[in-house]
């Protein structure tokens, strides 16, 4: 469904000892409408698994991806990149036909979301 990298499954471990309770936390990747091209991602924690999530474990990471998301992200890549200007992660998303500058917004070829009218 997606693949999250050695570099990426490492900060999230990192990020988890900060959390309350980090054994029972998730790294949950979705999508939501916004952003200037329609959609936007979603990264977090949370202890919360439903019916219509999808449950992956990648490097050691329990990883939900919500049944809406799934389409509109299978093959992604997601990354962590250090620079001189600081890191993050980085999201490769075959399904994205359009990407905004700062690369948390998409729309896929078939699906052009909702893009936020503030942009």
């Amino acid at each position: 469904m997606i693949t999250l990298t050695e570099q990426a499954a490492f900060k999230v471990k990192e990020m988890l000892k900060e959390t309350e309770n980090p054994e029972k936390q998730y790294l949950r990747v979705g999508v939501q409408h916004g952003g200037c091209s329609g959609f936007s991602y979603l990264m977090g924690f949370d202890e919360e698994k439903t019916a219509k999530d999808l449950e992956l474990e990648q490097h050691g990471v329990r990883v939900l991806i919500d049944d809406e998301s799934q389409r509109l992200i299978k093959g992604t890549v997601v990354d962590y990149k250090e620079s001189l200007m600081g890191g993050g992660f980085q999201i490769d998303n075959p399904n994205a036909s359009l990407t905004c500058g700062c690369g948390s917004s998409f729309r896929t070829a078939v699906d052009e979301g909702k893009p936020d009218t503030n942009c």
